[in-house]
């Protein structure tokens, strides 16, 4: 690894050493952390086959930071979200809402880069593609987190869930997620659109079909069964 890399993993492991050093509430800090024991492997294998570019390490380190932070703390008692709470007189402590929003904002973009050198998607769907699935992830996040809060003890459970006595939680955060993303979006192309010249182009080329497109469904499967079921083929 470069020298850049080594000081975001040796940054990242300071973090989780500070937060895991009596966490206000342990059995939180551990669910909140099954994010970082599954997600930061996943990262670090794939680094030896795919290796995503420092701003995108830079952003995903930035994430799990503030994802640390929170599981120290809890999401609804982060002092520096009761900070946020008093600037925007909210009801509720900020921090929930600022990570969901940092999770759009600082993902979305990795999530472009292999989606574009991977999926090879150009134009159009390389600022729509990121943006939904970084959706895609927040919404199954929320499944998840309710799954895990229904299977352990109460105290855990509603810590972990961070609602904060609102109903409508999981599409707030789903909300700022999807706001976060949009404006990682927004920005990455205003960039592209003063410094690539062809923009406008590959925005066009993109939402047009190619030549040799074909209709799939019912008919690719009727040509399929035609032609004695070709593997090569897919409807």
């Amino acid at each position: 690894m470069s020298k850049y890399k080594w000081i975001l993993v040796i940054t990242f492991i300071t973090v989780w050493i500070w937060a895991a050093i009596r966490p206000k509430y342990p059995h939180d800090w551990l669910l909140e952390n099954i994010l970082v024991f599954v997600f930061v492997p996943v990262i670090f294998l794939m680094s030896r086959y795919f290796k995503l570019s420092n701003l995108s390490y830079t952003l995903l380190t930035l994430f799990f930071i503030f994802h640390l932070i929170g599981s120290h703390y809890t999401y609804a008692e982060v002092p520096f979200g009761y900070m946020l709470q008093k600037f925007f007189k909210a009801d509720r402590n900020m921090y929930d809402r600022l990570i969901h929003f940092s999770f759009g904002f600082l993902v979305a973009y990795p999530i472009r880069e292999f989606l574009m050198r991977i999926v090879k998607v150009k134009g159009f769907w390389s600022y729509y593609l990121p943006f939904d699935v970084t959706l895609s992830f927040s919404g199954v996040y929320e499944i998840v987190e309710w799954l895990a809060a229904i299977n352990v003890n109460e105290a855990a459970g509603i810590a972990f869930l961070g609602a904060q006595g609102d109903i409508w939680d999981a599409q707030k955060d789903m909300l700022m997620a999807a706001i976060g993303a949009l404006l990682a979006m927004s920005i990455i192309a205003i960039i592209n659109l003063k410094y690539n010249n062809k923009f406008v182009e590959d925005i066009k080329e993109s939402l047009k079909p190619s030549y040799n497109d074909e209709i799939l469904g019912e008919v690719k499967l009727k040509k399929m069964i035609e032609r004695g079921n070709n593997k090569n083929e897919s409807i």
